[in-house]
């Protein structure tokens, strides 16, 4: 059987957007050949559809549109990702379907049965789960239907304990089935193509049969979404592994499946995790920016190696043509960090302008000095710099129609070593889920081939520069120490015994362990960040402003 896989990239709520693009992509794989295509979970509406699920229309207008797709599939079945309304009376108001699409109609409609509740999800909070899998008898095979959680019951996933037993695919292994689909919006975050690709093998192995595993692509919000769609033989074999981080339509023969032919994987299905990172951030610039209406970045270039990094990640996500870099220095500002941001636009080809701050900082601060009288300059009138310069790309950025780009790392963030109203402003913080020592490695090889980021900004010691000679050292510990302890403390959720217990100084960590209990609020009025790691700052992560417990 030929199997067509669309990976799609749609827009959440673009209902008749996403019905064109599916009824594209429907007959481009009919015509390659595929005798039955899939699409990802929610397709029709996007996901995650999130509280728009609340919207008294929406769920209705989501299934006419499905009706609408429907009414255009022919002799080439189709199975796709959409929202059925719950008529049991009881429950929650809505189905997280499959609908199987032949000749005109929808013939049968499968229920999602695991809904997450972690992390970024909580489909329990829309949704009302199916008791069993479906199995559609079609073509002479009986075909498992499934939707994304409903795979994720593997021993080396952690989350299975929030399951029984009877999970959909030991519920399928003791049926026959022929053939195994699984509609996916599965978020992308290091490491996790490896445990997908683990996971379809070893569900085809349990059930004796081909597994075809669908995954949405693109930016919606703080997900990005790598496609990477999977195909595995009844053995585990891979037999198809599509695109990452961009649409690919294709078509797997399984008959192919007990031949010893190569895999037909795209070139970068199994990419290097560095290019996997670069990739996921570009598209979720890209995205965002193209989804919310702009065509055009902004970026405070400091001459330092945060806002090289989302320099070269927004002209390579929307062309040089449309970013702009600023120089905005003060009085503090070394010559160094000035020559950097200006060599480092003339490497990427993007507009640069330099406006001096200085008098803007001399103005705020002769305006409070009355106020200030008496006390000693300390961080109130550092952060006047880090305003001002907030203040001055605010308005450019409402100028000129420029989405403005965050420049702050998931170290920075995490500590609070970043000005409220000042470098956090701006629409979408690229790197905020990005550590330092990551920031480091991803820059150097972007200049694997040639320097694009100049070698003094990745060689010099990093500094917020507000006040003459500071470096970030000054204040923090070493970043590669930084990183471990926020990696233990914030991602592991490890106490402060138990950092202390690796071997870091218990004097490093208390401090560490404050400063990102005490800057939960600033976390707060963050931009939305890209998410690329298993747990990062927003969404995902759910710590009370408010709270006295220490551990």
């Amino acid at each position: 059987m030929r199997i067509g896989l669309a990976q799609l990239n749609t827009i959440v709520g673009d209902l008749a957007g996403n019905r064109r693009r599916i009824l594209d992509a429907y007959r481009a794989l009919v015509a390659q050949g595929a005798e039955l295509v899939l699409f990802p979970e929610l397709i029709v509406c996007g996901y995650p559809p999130r509280d728009l699920l609340f919207k008294q229309r929406f769920v209705h207008d989501v299934e006419e549109s499905t009706r609408a797709i429907a009414a255009e599939i022919g002799d080439v079945a189709a199975v796709i990702g959409t929202v059925e309304a719950n008529q049991t009376g009881h429950g929650r108001p809505a189905f997280n379907a499959a609908a199987f699409c032949h000749r005109g109609e929808i013939l049968h409609s499968a229920h999602k049965c695991l809904l997450p509740t972690y992390d970024v999800f909580d489909e329990d909070r829309y949704f009302e789960p199916a008791s069993a899998p479906t199995i559609v008898e079609f073509g002479g095979r009986r075909i498992g239907l499934t939707i994304c959680e409903d795979i994720w019951t593997h021993e080396m996933i952690s989350t299975r304990r929030l399951y029984g037993a009877q999970t959909p695919v030991a519920q399928l292994a003791t049926q026959r089935c022929d053939l195994l689909l699984n509609l996916s919006a599965s978020p992308w975050n290091c490491g996790k193509g490896r445990v997908r690709e683990t996971l379809v093998a070893d569900t085809a192995r349990a059930i004796g049969a081909p597994v075809v595993y669908v995954n949405s692509v693109g930016g919606n919000d703080e997900l990005i979404f790598d496609g990477r769609s999977i195909v595995c033989a009844a053995g585990g074999r891979l037999l198809g592994g599509l695109a990452a981080f961009r649409e690919e339509l294709h078509v797997v023969d399984l008959a192919a499946a007990p031949a010893p032919a190569p895999t037909a994987a795209h070139s970068t299905y199994d990419q290097e995790e560095l290019a996997d990172v670069f990739d996921a951030l570009v598209l979720g610039v890209r995205d965002y920016a193209h989804k919310t209406g702009f065509k055009k970045a902004l970026i405070g270039l400091s001459g330092g190696i945060d806002s090289a990094l989302v320099a070269v990640l927004a002209a390579e996500a929307l062309g040089k043509e449309n970013v702009t870099g600023v120089s905005l220095p003060s009085v503090i500002s070394s010559q160094h960090s000035k020559d950097d941001a200006a060599t480092l636009a003339r490497a990427l080809g993007i507009h640069f302008h330099t406006v001096s701050i200085a008098d803007v900082v001399a103005g705020a601060e002769k305006k409070l000095a009355p106020l200030f009288a008496g006390t000693a300059r300390d961080i109130a009138e550092e952060n006047i710099q880090a305003r001002a310069r907030g203040l001055l790309l605010m308005a450019m950025s409402n100028k000129f129609n420029s989405l403005l780009l965050t420049t702050g790392n998931k170290s920075e963030i995490a500590v609070g070593y970043c000005t409220l109203y000042g470098d956090m402003c701006g629409g979408l913080a690229v790197i905020s889920d990005v550590f330092k020592t990551q920031v480091y490695a991803l820059s150097r090889w972007i200049n694997r081939n040639g320097e694009i980021i100049p070698q003094n900004t990745i060689d010099k010691a990093p500094s917020a520069e507000l006040r003459p000679n500071q470096t970030d050292q000054d204040s923090l510990p070493p970043y590669d120490q930084l990183d471990a302890i926020l990696k233990g403390y914030v991602e592991d959720g490890r106490s402060r015994a138990d950092l202390v217990a690796q071997g870091f100084p218990s004097a490093v960590v208390n401090d560490v362990v404050r400063k990102v209990d005490l800057s939960e609020y600033k976390r707060k009025q963050a931009a939305p960040g890209l998410k690329i790691t298993p747990l990062a700052f927003g969404v995902g992560r759910r710590i009370p402003i408010v709270q006295k417990y220490v551990s």
